[in-house]
């Protein structure tokens, strides 16, 4: 037996790879923004990690306080990093600010900034 062919198949042929093409940028551009939205994350959350340790090393040790909050960042952020001291007899108080570039073309940079405040431990003083 044969088949008897119609033209409605040969027109429809190929339409679902069309359909496909179209719609994976769509896909790569919702990808790309998730990976973006992590990434923000992770530069908001290494900044908060390097000023507690910024902050808990200075008030203890009365110095130091810079290069361990630098050496508690990962990777390329860590060069991105600023420290913003404020010093009291009480009181050691760090801003910590990253700068994350996007991922996704035509997002501006994010900084990602994080303030701790401890206790001046420092015996020597501010």
């Amino acid at each position: 037996m044969s088949r008897i062919r119609t033209g409605r198949c040969d027109r429809e042929r190929g339409q679902v790879a069309i359909e496909y093409i179209g719609f994976v940028p769509i896909l790569l551009f919702v990808a790309l923004c998730g990976i973006q939205l992590g990434w923000i994350a992770y530069a908001e959350q290494q900044a908060g990690t390097a000023a507690r340790t910024a902050a808990r090393v200075e008030a203890r040790n009365g110095s130091g306080g810079e290069a361990a909050g630098r050496a508690a960042i990962s990777g390329g952020l860590a060069g991105t990093a600023t420290f913003d001291w404020s010093r009291s007899t009480d009181a050691i108080k760090v801003t910590v600010t990253l700068t994350a570039n996007p991922i996704v073309p035509g997002l501006g940079a994010h900084s990602a900034t994080s303030t701790v405040t401890m206790p001046n431990d420092d015996p020597k003083g501010p």
